[in-house]
C-alpha cells in the first residue's frame, strides 16, 4: 500500500513535469538544438537547389543584352530566304529558330529577348557561329561528323540529298553524263566536296566552277555558263518553284550524297544545348514541327510557291524519336 502510495506521487509529479514543461514550451522560442546537436534555429543554408542557375555561354550573352542574333541565308528557299525589299527573313528553318527563342525567353522568366538578324553565306556561317557573331544559324546546314568537331546541332530537322539540276533536253540524267562538262556547285557547301570527290574517283574530267550562293549557281546554269548544278534536291525544286522555271529546268539523277540538316550554333555550350533540347521538345509535343513541315512544304508558301513535298521517311522516323506521334 505505502509502495502504491510512493508511486502514484512519483508518476502524478512526472504528468506535472512533463505539463509544465509543454506549457513552457508554448510561450517560448523552440530549443535550439536537437538530440543530435544541431543548430535548429539557424538560417537555411543555401544549396544548389534554391540558388539561381547562374547562365553562361550564348545565354549569359543575351541575358545581358537582350539580344540573340540568327544568321540566315539570302537565298536557301524555302528553309531561309529574304525577299526583296524585306529585312526579315522567311523560311522553315527561321520558324524554328524563332521556337529556340521562345524557349529562351522562358529561360529567362519571361523577360524580353530582341532578335537581330545577320546574313551569312555558305562560306561565312560556321565562323559566323564560332566568332560569337551569331548565336544561331538557321539555314539549310547538313550536320555530319566534321562539322561536329567545331559547333554544335541541334535535332535533325530535314534530310535531303545532292542531285542535279539541269536544262531540260540536256541529255544528262546522272553524274556520269557530266564528263567532260561543266558543272556549277555552291562554294563552302557539302556539295561541292562530294562532287570533287566524285570527280577525282571517277576521273570524270568535269570543271568544276564555284558560286557565292545558290541564286548565282542557278543563274551560271540558266546563262549557259554550266551544263549543271549539284546541289541538295530540296533547294533545286525550291529554286525552280521560286524562279518558275519548271518548263526549262528539271532535278535529274539518283542520290549522290545524303544532307541531314539542323540548326547550327556554338560547341561546348552545355546551357544553350539544353534549350535547344527543350525547345524541340516543346515543338514536338505541341504539333509545331509537323504545322512548320505542311506550311512550307504541303501548302502554298507565304510568297506564293508551291512545293509539294510529302515528308520523307527519314525526316518522320527522326521526329517520331523526338516525341511526334501525328503527322
Amino acid at each position: 500500500m505505502g509502495e502504491r502510495q510512493v508511486g502514484g506521487k512519483t508518476l502524478a509529479r512526472k504528468i506535472i513535469a512533463v505539463a509544465f514543461g509543454l506549457a513552457i514550451a508554448s510561450v517560448q522560442p523552440a530549443l535550439a538544438e536537437d538530440v543530435g546537436g544541431a543548430d535548429l534555429t539557424a538560417p537555411t543554408a543555401p544549396s544548389e537547389q534554391n540558388l539561381p542557375m547562374m547562365l553562361t555561354g550564348t545565354l549569359a550573352k543575351a541575358r545581358a543584352s537582350g539580344v540573340i542574333v540568327i544568321g540566315y541565308r539570302e537565298a536557301s528557299f524555302p528553309f531561309s530566304y529574304l525577299r526583296p525589299g524585306a529585312v526579315e527573313p522567311l523560311g522553315y528553318s527561321i520558324d524554328l529558330c524563332k521556337g529556340i527563342v521562345d524557349e529562351v525567353v522562358r529561360e529567362f522568366d519571361g523577360a524580353p529577348v530582341r532578335v537581330a538578324w545577320q546574313m551569312v553565306t555558305p562560306d561565312s556561317r560556321i565562323d559566323a557561329v564560332t566568332s560569337g557573331k551569331v548565336d544561331l544559324e538557321c539555314g539549310s546546314t547538313t550536320s555530319n561528323i566534321e562539322r561536329q568537331k567545331i559547333v554544335a546541332f541541334s535535332p535533325v530537322i530535314f534530310v535531303a540529298g545532292t542531285k542535279l539540276m539541269t536544262r531540260r533536253g540536256s541529255g544528262i540524267h546522272s553524274f556520269r553524263d557530266l564528263t567532260g562538262k561543266t558543272l556549277v556547285v555552291t562554294s563552302g557547301t557539302t556539295n561541292e566536296t562530294a562532287m570533287r570527290r566524285l570527280n577525282d574517283k571517277y576521273g570524270l574530267g568535269i570543271t568544276i566552277i564555284a558560286a557565292r550562293d545558290h541564286d548565282e549557281s542557278y543563274e551560271a546554269l540558266a546563262a549557259g555558263k554550266a551544263d549543271a548544278f549539284a546541289t541538295d534536291d530540296v533547294l533545286l525544286s525550291g529554286l525552280i518553284a521560286s524562279k518558275k522555271s519548271g518548263a526549262t529546268m528539271e532535278v535529274v539523277g539518283d542520290f549522290i550524297t545524303y544532307e541531314p540538316y539542323a540548326i547550327m550554333f556554338r560547341k561546348d555550350d552545355p546551357q544553350m544545348f539544353d534549350a535547344v533540347r527543350r525547345a524541340f521538345a516543346v515543338m514536338a509535343g505541341d504539333g509545331a514541327l509537323v504545322a512548320n513541315y505542311h506550311k512550307w512544304f504541303l501548302r502554298p508558301t507565304l510568297t506564293g510557291e508551291s512545293i509539294d513535298l510529302p515528308m520523307s521517311l527519314q525526316l518522320t522516323e527522326a521526329l517520331r524519336a523526338m516525341g511526334v506521334d501525328e503527322f
